[in-house]
């Protein structure tokens, strides 16, 4: 064997950067967070999908745009090894949700209104709150035109806040009309920036004739001004166009949504149309955007699909980890509810049958392990076991195996006190600690 492959044999192994492990107990922090989701969504009527982390390739050129940064730099494409297929590790869902939508016929019946949790991948430089492998909770809602749905989804986000705890989140609006409209804006936009040419870095110059719209998102200070001073899409808009986003307006109004209208929020995909939203912080530095969306009433045809309508959003965890970190929301533990301590080895099949029965009750126990054929000092239990934060210790002594019993302590009532229970009937204590939760 070759030096380099010792070297490469004995190399530590590490994680993809940008990649991370999610570890206890911000992993506790996350199962939290899904099940408010999970509840909420639920309240709303909205039902889970869950669609591949793999699709073809074709399907996020056709739905995103060709122009977009997640298309042009960001995407993990590759060929399948097999038949040569070009495949792509999903940057977004909703392409994914929408493909699955029409490939099922899943509005045949009538709209569906849908949430989803998992992994995107886009290849960016990572940093705080902005990683290549990062978890992504959506709604979308297809098949509903009108901007009550709209409203639905943005206070469905706004109750998540409520639910987490959440402050210091800002709602921005606009309205991004129908393509004729934007037709129009695109014109008046072109001709806009071709008199101020001398003032657009690269990356504007780029854009000017693929995707003048996305020149309003700059973050380069020296094009502020003539940003600022461009047409704005909002004067460009029909009657219908301006009655929807009016209609969404006066429903948030009088649910006592706070919100401000953007004129220069356009988001990141060429899918969208009327109405667009992001919910901001100022405490994430760069990084503010936590939770964005908007109305895509032609993406369903555009991947093969009957004409239909479609809204929906989407949140990165991370940075709704990031903010409660930042509020300082308290870490999310395991709760136990009783540690097991046991005297002997020989007394473990009577322990696991006792504790079986608890778990099946629905009791959490944390069981000491032996080392081999010795359980370690009851000392050392007793110090694991309130490390261990269990509301109780479940002592299995010598004399309490002889007698069946065990005895229950209680670590964090300040009292310590102990009752002996028999094994026959430790159902009936777990009742009674279920009552107590």
């Amino acid at each position: 064997m070759s030096d380099k492959e010792m070297s490469v044999k004995s190399e530590k192994l590490t994680a993809v950067k940008g990649m991370n492990d999610l570890l206890p107990p911000d992993s506790a922090t996350v199962e939290w967070l899904e099940a408010k989701v999970r509840d909420l969504m639920a309240r709303y009527a909205y039902r889970n999908i869950r669609t591949p982390i793999v699709e073809r390739t074709p399907l996020f050129i056709r739905g995103l745009g060709e122009v977009t940064d997640i298309v042009e730099k960001e995407m993990y494409s590759f060929e399948d090894r097999l038949n040569g297929d070009p495949l792509t590790l999903r940057p977004e869902a909703t392409a994914g949700v929408v493909r699955a939508v029409v490939e099922h016929s899943m509005l045949y019946e009538g709209g569906k209104r849908l949430y989803y949790m998992g992994p995107m991948f886009r290849h960016e430089r990572p940093q705080r709150g902005r990683y290549r492998q990062f978890d992504q909770i959506g709604a979308e809602a297809l098949g509903f035109s009108g901007a009550e749905i709209d409203a639905e989804l943005i206070l469905l986000a706004v109750a998540l806040w409520k639910e987490l705890g959440l402050n210091d989140v800002c709602l921005e609006l606009n309205s991004l009309g129908q393509p004729a409209e934007r037709l129009n804006h695109r014109k008046a936009l072109i001709s806009h920036f071709e008199l101020h040419a001398e003032h657009l870095d690269e990356e504007a110059k780029r854009r000017l004739y693929s995707n003048p719209l996305r020149i309003l998102d700059t973050k380069n200070p020296s094009m502020q001004s003539v940003v600022t001073s461009a047409p704005k899409l909002l004067d460009f808009l029909g009657e219908a166009s301006l009655l929807h986003f009016n209609t969404l307006k006066s429903i948030l109004e009088i649910n006592g949504v706070e919100f401000v209208v953007n004129p220069r929020l356009v988001r990141g995909m060429d899918y969208y149309n009327l109405t667009v939203f992001e919910f901001t912080t100022n405490r994430l530095g760069s990084q503010g955007t936590v939770c964005a969306g908007g109305r895509y009433d032609y993406l369903v045809e555009q991947l093969g699909g009957k004409p239909a309508p479609a809204v929906g959003w989407a949140l990165g965890v991370d940075r709704i980890l990031e903010l409660l970190k930042e509020q300082g929301f308290p870490m999310v533990e395991l709760e136990l509810d009783a540690y097991a301590i046991i005297s002997d080895v020989s007394a473990l099949p009577v322990v696991l049958k006792t504790i079986e029965a608890l778990r099946s009750a629905g009791i959490s126990v944390q069981m000491h392990p032996s080392n081999g054929d010795v359980m370690g000092s009851m000392k050392t239990q007793f110090k694991k076991a309130d490390g261990s934060k269990a509301r109780y210790a479940l002592i299995f002594g010598t004399d309490e195996i002889t007698q069946n019993q065990v005895t229950v302590k209680a670590l964090r009532d300040g009292t310590g006190s102990q009752v002996s229970q028999s094994l026959l009937t430790v159902l009936e204590w777990a009742s009674t600690l279920q009552s107590t939760k």
